[in-house]
């Protein structure tokens, strides 16, 4: 019964030491664990690093199909410049990367064919005045049963045959912008000059001054960049999945850069038409889509990375550089408040006080997140805990606030 009495208080004694040593256990695990509960900068600091702020935006990565492709223009806002008539260039009147409007000149072409045109032409022209009176004297007498109707047949072949002569040798003219009144009254030219058919840039130019141009042969290259638009790849396990009136969103894929001088935004589109067929090489179908936001100074020949929404399943998301990692998990910075005034104060050998001037900090907090898929330069996130919808959040440069969480979490210490 002794014994009894002595093990018992023993017991209680252990149980009461091994709860103390669990709590004070938890509560250094915990005491490891948090995290200030605001990080300061200073307006300076803010600045100096870079940081920008953002909000948690509201985007479609899932519902989606992924896509890649290259940037176009139609067949309408390209032309190729040629002369059908082989020709020396005499002068060249632009530049490779010049703006031209439609019907501008772009060089002049010389050569004795030019000047043997338009004398067959004039010759026609004078043997046609001819003709059509011979055949309209004819015809008079053809109705009054004066003639014969062999020489009636006659003229009014020969009158026929050169108007149809005209006709086509004035189309060869105005093909090389010669005035047919001009030649009428006279003028002969030995120059051609070759000009644009629509408004665009000079992609290329192909001939040099002196150089034979040779007939068919594309002298310049002109692209209408204000039609360019998205040509994408869609597989056959999504094609059906695809419908014309769809949004994109897509980035330029060796130009990172550019998002960031676009406030990280991506580039927005919409369907407008699908290929009935595969292309060639592989089993995938163009969609083309047509860009909705144009001032992104983009260039024909660009390679893309595109989602196209496909659903309404939309999601938060922020900045994949916003997310940081700490302690086996994932946090964004929240805008705690920020231009509180400050004074910054030092003393001097003589005990002095004087003032280095005003400034303000900017207070941030952690807020853990659970990511989600990522696409585009997104991520999606979900917040344990809740948060303002106006709050604002580190997009950029966090990691410099996290260096500063972690030396105030050794300052606790």
């Amino acid at each position: 019964m002794n014994k009894i009495k002595i093990i018992i208080p023993a017991l209680i004694a252990i149980v009461i030491y091994a709860c103390s040593g669990n709590k004070e256990k938890t509560e250094t695990n915990s005491s490891e664990e948090a995290h200030p509960a605001a990080i300061e900068l200073t307006e300076a600091q803010f600045k100096a690093v870079g940081i920008e702020l953002g909000a948690v935006e509201q985007k479609n990565l899932q519902s989606v199909v992924k896509a890649s492709g290259y940037l176009s223009v139609p067949p309408q806002s390209k032309a190729n410049v040629s002369s059908f008539i082989g020709a020396v260039v005499k002068n060249i009147f632009t530049l490779e990367g010049n703006f031209v409007k439609k019907g501008q000149q772009l060089a002049s072409l010389e050569h004795p064919d030019f000047i043997k045109l338009q004398e067959e032409y004039l010759i026609e022209k004078n043997n046609f005045t001819f003709l059509e009176k011979e055949y309209l004297r004819q015809k008079d007498l053809a109705e009054q049963n004066a003639g014969t109707g062999k020489v009636f047949q006659k003229a009014e072949s020969d009158y026929k045959t050169s108007k149809a002569k005209i006709g086509g040798l004035e189309s060869r003219l105005n093909m090389l912008s010669i005035s047919v009144n001009e030649l009428s009254k006279g003028n002969v030219t030995s120059v051609v000059l070759l000009t644009s058919p629509i408004d665009g840039f000079i992609a290329k130019i192909n001939v040099n001054i002196g150089s034979f141009a040779e007939p068919g042969k594309t002298l310049f290259e002109i692209i209408d960049n204000k039609k360019v638009h998205c040509d994408l790849f869609v597989y056959e396990k999504d094609i059906f999945k695809v419908k014309v009136g769809q949004k994109v969103n897509f980035i330029l894929t060796n130009l990172p850069e550019h998002q960031d001088k676009h406030e990280s935004k991506t580039i927005e589109g919409e369907i407008f038409g699908i290929n009935k067929s595969f292309e060639s090489e592989t089993k995938a179908l163009t969609v083309h889509a047509k860009i909705e936001n144009e001032n992104h100074e983009l260039i024909p020949g660009m390679y893309v990375n595109a989602l196209i929404n496909v659903g309404e399943q939309t999601g938060s998301v922020v900045p994949i550089e916003a997310v940081v990692k700490s302690g086996g998990k994932e946090y964004i910075f929240i805008l705690a408040g920020n231009s509180k005034p400050i004074n910054n104060e030092k003393k001097e050998n003589d005990g002095k006080k004087t003032k280095e001037g005003l400034g303000g900090i900017y207070s941030f907090k952690m807020a853990e997140v659970i990511t989600g898929v990522s696409d585009l330069g997104y991520i999606e996130i979900k917040l344990v805990d809740e948060i303002s919808k106006d709050a604002k959040v580190v997009v950029k440069n966090p990691f410099f606030i996290l260096s500063k969480a972690k030396e105030a979490e050794g300052g606790e210490e």
